[in-house]
């Protein structure tokens, strides 16, 4: 389907919703709609708050935008949703929607297909008060301290405490705990933490973070002036390619469609570890595909189509 042919579709640009990360999906879906509205299409902004379903018939929706970040619209409830309606939207289908936000089974994809992760344990809440290993919650993991500890199924870094000693643990999967019933802990690797952006299954670029605050949590995320962004990352050509290949078996993995972004660390040997995979990346001023697609070339607007452009092609 060209350009054209898109313009006369119409097309909604789903925001918004009830997850954590709802102020952000906001600022997303806002940046999207207006852009596409600015270049001639025939587009309306939801915010999924209400009977989805319902608004997509009264607005005779042909096409949908996803700008949901976390819950409901990134974990393949939504893209089940469109697809018994008939409805094609960007990004990736059910399955793989479903596997990126579910950090647990995304994990055991990663472990099957040789993509390089840090080690990690899965805990439940029942398992921390009912198993009597755990008389101190040092014995939590087979590896040692310090740890990333994070809800299993969050996006945007929501949740995530780093641990450097043990008494800290348990205010860190309190923390986690209360986003979900399922907490990773993995081993915290220190390095340089890249992204890379892939669009319809290639490699759009990437970019090193480097946070004024002890990593690339929410905040740091979505505050301007709080973290410097390097374009390429500080890598060597031969660890850059490693990288990059990395993210990109991380993507194909689990299936993914549309512009991803992969999260890694970078260790000081020159090794990437895959954190996870966002498979409907953030759209804001300060998010991180823009800033990817910006230095490869692709304006805003450009990359909004080509995503677009991306469902006819089953990208």
């Amino acid at each position: 389907m060209n350009k054209e042919a898109l313009k006369k579709k119409k097309l909604g640009v789903l925001m918004g919703g009830e997850s954590s990360e709802r102020e952000v999906s906001l600022r997303s879906g806002t940046a999207v709609y207006d852009t596409l509205k600015s270049l001639d299409y025939n587009v309306v902004s939801i915010d999924v708050r209400n009977d989805l379903c319902s608004v997509l018939k009264q607005e005779m929706i042909e096409i949908a935008f996803i700008v949901l970040h976390g819950g409901l619209g990134e974990n393949g409830a939504v893209q089940g949703m469109l697809e018994i309606m008939n409805i094609p939207y960007t990004g990736s289908g059910i399955l793989a929607s479903a596997l990126a936000m579910d950090k647990e089974a995304s994990k055991k994809v990663f472990v099957y297909h040789e993509v390089p992760i840090p080690p990690f344990v899965v805990v439940t809440n029942e398992k921390v008060k009912d198993d009597s290993r755990f008389s101190s919650y040092s014995s939590l993991a087979g590896f040692s301290l310090p740890w990333v500890i994070k809800p299993a199924s969050e996006g945007s870094s929501v949740g995530v405490e780093i641990v450097k000693d043990e008494s800290q643990v348990k205010g860190a999967l309190d923390t986690a705990f209360s986003f979900g019933k399922t907490v990773i802990v993995e081993k915290y690797i220190a390095g340089k933490e890249v992204q890379i952006g892939i669009l319809n299954n290639a490699i759009l670029g990437g970019v090193e973070v480097k946070p004024s605050l002890e990593f690339y949590n929410y905040k740091a995320k979505y505050t301007v002036g709080l973290t410097d962004y390097i374009f390429p990352p500080g890598l060597d050509a031969k660890t850059y390619e490693k990288t990059k290949k990395a993210a990109l078996s991380a993507h194909t993995a689990l299936g993914c469609s549309g512009a991803t972004r992969v999260d890694l660390i970078v260790d000081p040997s020159g090794r990437p570890f895959v954190l996870e995979v966002n498979t409907i990346p953030g759209m804001t001023e300060t998010s991180l595909l823009p800033k990817i697609a910006q230095n490869a070339g692709r304006s805003f607007p450009v990359l909004l189509e080509e995503i677009l452009g991306g469902i006819a092609d089953g990208n």
